[in-house]
């Protein structure tokens, strides 16, 4: 069984030999909140697609604000979790514990921070341009588990990437961040030939005994060596489900901003997770509310608050088996009837109405094509270097991207970095300038 004692760790990706153990205010948890947040790739996030089209006149989620409110929501959970433990377990007081609101919240600040532009469209433009499009003439030029790799592409896995990974002129360990927050980003601990059809693994082999290292000290459960897979780390679950309850709720909330669903639909979803006398209570708030798009509002804060509760008690129910490595699914499958059925409900029209919309597919469509066609100059251009359309292109990326190594799939990967580090915008701008459809100002 894992132990709460080990699992929250202090310790600094690439600075283990300088461990120590502080003692002030700003915990070493809440200095990773405060490193992500004044970081290049955070800050690139609010120019990268969420759902829907990044803003006209009605400014929806992008995968900035997305990010902040895991961030908010994690938090909760994890204090909460928290708290009950220490109530069962007082002699965890002066452990980590109490600071899993800090972990579970920075690493829901940084679950995102792998995804390419244009939403989860990117991820698929970038793993089916090596299964189906140009780059399958790189299979036979590549080991297996590299090319699972890339046949796979995988945000989560680029994020940890990111994160872990010494780009050139960067210090050791990346973002150094504490291995407890990096185990926690981390929701499907497993190498990429184990992805199957879903395409989800957590690191690429270029990060394996990195995650390694980490899942080792952390003494999280090993449930296979070759192919490496670990059971989650616990606060894994708190992290995901932060992101299954915002992702749900704001989409619902900007579908109706944007008049995909009516005030009427809206608001039926959202009070169809409560029972009788709740909803009768929450229908005479409303009355006291005129404004439509603030009674939205306070509907969704009442199901945020009370998938935290439910979730809550779901990771202290099945405690047990999630520290045996032996609890299956998300927290979010396990909650009581009523709620599991609305939200079953609400991503059922989710997927009906949002994202098949018109607006959804169109971008969509755009971020796939835009991204295939950098993906195919850019590799050909680390293929045949020597060619000097090839070197125009390589100059054009910037020194952090080791582009010129000399083995094939870390140049292959310097490409990824550099695309997947994109804005939509910077893609989109890129992708006309290459094709002359846009100049600089002469």
């Amino acid at each position: 069984m894992m132990n709460w004692n080990t699992l929250i760790s202090a310790k600094r990706f690439g600075l283990e030999e300088f461990h120590q153990e502080r003692h002030e205010n700003r915990s070493e948890f809440q200095r990773d909140y405060d490193r992500l947040v004044f970081s290049a790739p955070f800050r690139r996030l609010q120019n990268k697609t969420q759902v829907f089209p990044l803003p006209g006149s009605i400014f929806v989620h992008n995968r900035l604000t997305h990010s902040l409110e895991v961030s908010c929501v994690g938090r909760s959970l994890g204090n909460d979790v928290a708290k009950a433990i220490l109530a069962r377990q007082p002699e965890l007081q002066n452990s980590y514990l109490p600071e899993i609101g800090s972990i579970v919240s920075a690493a829901c600040l940084a679950h995102d921070l792998g995804n390419p532009p244009f939403g989860h469209s990117g991820e698929r433009a970038i793993s089916t341009f090596f299964s189906e499009g140009k780059g399958m003439t790189l299979e036979n030029q590549l080991p297996a588990m590299q090319w699972e790799d890339l046949t796979h592409f995988e945000g989560n896995a680029n994020a940890f990437r990111l994160l872990t990974h010494q780009f050139e002129g960067r210090r050791k360990g990346g973002f150094v961040l504490t291995y407890s927050t990096l185990a926690s980003i981390v929701k499907y601990p497993f190498s990429s030939s184990l992805a199957g059809k879903k395409s989800k693994f957590g690191f690429f082999t270029t990060e394996e005994e990195s995650f390694r290292r980490i899942a080792e000290e952390l003494g999280m459960k090993k449930l296979n060596d070759n192919p490496l897979k670990y059971a989650r780390h616990p606060l894994v679950y708190l992290v995901e489900a932060a992101d299954d309850i915002c992702y749900q709720m704001m989409d619902i909330e900007d579908a109706h901003k944007l008049k995909i669903l009516t005030t009427r639909e809206t608001q039926d979803l959202l009070l169809s997770y409560f029972p009788e006398e709740r909803k009768a209570h929450m229908l005479k708030t409303l009355d006291f509310v005129s404004d439509v798009n603030e009674q939205i509002a306070y509907l969704r804060s009442c199901v945020i608050g009370l998938l935290i509760q439910e979730c809550t008690q779901a990771f202290l129910n099945n405690e047990e088996q999630i520290l045996e490595g032996e609890f299956e699914g998300s927290l979010i499958k396990h909650i009581s009837e009523l709620p599991a059925n609305a939200y079953k409900h609400c991503a059922a029209i989710s997927l009906e109405k949002i994202y098949r919309s018109r607006d959804v597919l169109d971008i969509e469509l755009a971020g796939f094509r835009i991204i295939s066609t950098l993906l195919d100059l850019m590799i050909d251009a680390v293929r045949s270097p020597e060619k000097t359309y090839s070197q125009l292109l390589i100059n054009r990326v910037s020194n952090q991207y080791n582009i010129k190594a000399p083995v094939l799939y870390e140049r292959i990967q310097a490409v990824l970095d550099y695309i997947s580090g994109m804005t939509d915008v910077y893609a989109l701008d890129l992708y006309r300038k290459i094709n002359g459809n846009s100049l600089p100002a002469v």
